[in-house]
């Protein structure tokens, strides 16, 4: 369950990086903002569920 809220939230990121990239924003707010997107997908695949036997 948290593994697919991370991934939402890198989704939701991913689209304001390019939103920023758009609009012409500093390259120090897009690259906070990729950071956090990149370090919310990598939580979510810390988080996947490894299947169970």
């Amino acid at each position: 369950m948290i593994s697919l809220v991370l991934f939402a939230l890198a989704g939701i990121l991913l689209g304001g990086v390019i939103q920023l990239v758009r609009s012409e924003a500093t390259r120090f707010s897009v690259g906070v903002t990729a950071v956090l997107a990149v370090l919310a997908a990598v939580g979510g695949f810390a988080w996947w569920p490894v299947g169970e036997a």
